[in-house]
């Protein structure tokens, strides 16, 4: 009985302590109080904690490929990133894109968004990379010709040779080169066209990167004068591109013809 009722008097109490008016205020205050303080903490925590992002352990000029290698990671404060918009917080944002061939990035820097560049947003970028034996030739071009500017650099195109003999005063059509890689597309000043739309300029030039002899072989073909010597572009579909052979000389007859023109008109 004394039990029951110590446990009554108990909750008496507690009743008439959190029924009282200035006891509910200060329970309200020290909650207040403790919710800025626990929100405070948090956010200087977050504002000093350092986070990791990457930056150049060496030196990497413009118009570069950045590499695993090239990047590394250092701690810095939560607070200095947030200020920094531009500010590239991963390493998976650097590695594999280009250094804009507007600047250099120096050893220890940090990397920002205004330095980095996709590849087919870097003028001439491909061309850092053609293997020995290649040789770039241009084809000049107009706007129909590349089917109102549909065919754009990394496609895989075939090249037609149109011709007249003149010892037999036939015409000569059929495909000259398959499955050749569109290197670059410049409009008549020299600047990459990157996307498929005439707003961004009306190609002059497909430009290609093709063996030696081929290069000879093309060449030769752009020198005849007195055959009506033309070589066009011929689109083919994206799965062509993506199944791409090896470019190769697909007219042994027309490759003959060419060579026997040359000897011709040089002998």
């Amino acid at each position: 009985m004394k039990k029951r009722s110590s446990n009554k008097g108990i909750r008496s109490i507690f009743r008439r302590f959190i029924g009282n008016r200035n006891t509910v205020t200060i329970l309200g205050i020290l909650a207040c109080v403790a919710v800025l303080i626990v929100g405070y903490n948090y956010r200087v925590n977050q504002a000093i904690s350092p986070i990791a992002i990457p930056y150049a352990k060496e030196t990497i000029p413009s118009r570069t490929l950045i590499t695993e290698d090239m990047v590394g990671k250092i701690k810095v404060s939560s607070s200095f990133t947030a200020d920094a918009t531009n500010l590239v917080k991963t390493e998976a944002e650097v590695v594999n894109k280009y250094v804009s061939y507007k600047t250099n990035i120096p050893k220890g820097s940090l990397f920002y968004q205004e330095q980095l560049k996709e590849a087919d947003e870097m003028p001439d970028s491909a061309f850092a990379n053609i293997e020995d034996g290649y040789t770039i030739f241009s084809l000049d071009v107009s706007l129909d010709e590349t089917y109102a500017n549909s065919i754009r650099a990394g496609d895989y195109i075939d090249l037609y040779l149109s011709a007249r003999d003149p010892d037999n005063n036939l015409v000569i059509y059929g495909k000259f080169i398959e499955s050749i890689r569109v290197l670059a597309v410049k409009d008549s000043k020299g600047n990459n066209i990157l996307k498929n739309t005439v707003a961004y300029g009306k190609p002059s030039e497909l430009l290609f990167a093709v063996r030696d002899d081929m290069y000879l072989l093309l060449m030769q073909a752009s020198f005849i004068t007195d055959a009506d010597v033309e070589i066009e572009p011929v689109m083919r579909n994206q799965q062509y591109t993506a199944d791409a052979n090896e470019t190769l000389v697909s007219s042994q007859q027309l490759q003959t013809f060419i060579q026997d023109r040359v000897s011709t008109l040089v002998g």
